[in-house]
């Protein structure tokens, strides 16, 4: 069965905006959602759970400190961080708490390979640079938070202050991500009738209504 041709508004070329910096290597997925707050299954309201911890201090109240508390990075499209970043548990709730929170690409020097294959999954980009491609975007972010930033998935590319620089989506995400063929339960869902009839062809599937 070939992949139903997928509508326009699932197709992700480009995303732009402004962005937000969380600096440090090996952020692991508990900094991003801590485990207690995995219990939730319809994924809303993750928002809040965002680097929760990090975002507090020992009595449980905010600080105002993190990135992701500044006014000036509200409403912030695109993170950029740094290496080996969602490494730790596969845990699918970390990349949706950040779409929640509004994010829709991550820039960084590297990914956990699950996390990256899950942010796919939810049609957020997820593009590697090198350490100082990364640590100039973040100083710019910090220093010009309203100034915009778009990343080019087509030509693997971010365009900032009148600059373009490199980045790398692997041929996998970029493929989805621009044909807009990332969310495979809602393509088999549109195409019903193909998907039951290749299930009834599988020797291991005994029944399909």
């Amino acid at each position: 069965m070939e992949a139903p041709d997928a509508p326009d508004d699932m197709r992700v070329t480009r995303v732009a905006g402004t962005g937000v910096a969380v600096r440090g290597d090996d952020i692991d997925t508990d900094q991003i959602i801590p485990a207690r707050f995995l219990k939730s299954t319809t994924w809303e309201g993750l928002d809040e759970f965002a680097f929760y911890d990090n975002r507090r201090d020992d009595n449980d109240e905010l600080t105002g400190e993190h990135p992701f508390d500044r006014p000036e990075h509200q409403g912030a499209s695109i993170l950029v961080v740094n290496e080996n970043f969602g490494c730790g548990s596969s845990r699918e709730h970390a990349p949706r708490a950040l779409r929640r929170w509004g994010i829709e690409a991550i820039v960084g020097e590297s990914f956990a390979e699950i996390f990256a294959d899950n942010c796919k999954s939810l049609g957020m980009v997820a593009a590697e640079t090198d350490a100082e491609t990364v640590s100039e975007l973040q100083t710019f972010v910090e220093e010009h938070p309203d100034a915009g930033l778009e990343v080019d998935v087509a030509a693997e590319r971010v365009v900032y202050n009148g600059r373009e620089v490199e980045v790398s989506v692997t041929e996998t995400m970029r493929e989805a991500l621009v044909q807009g063929i990332w969310d495979t339960t809602t393509l088999m869902r549109d195409a019903l009738d193909e998907t039951r009839e290749v299930a009834r062809e599988l020797p291991y599937v005994e029944e399909v209504e």
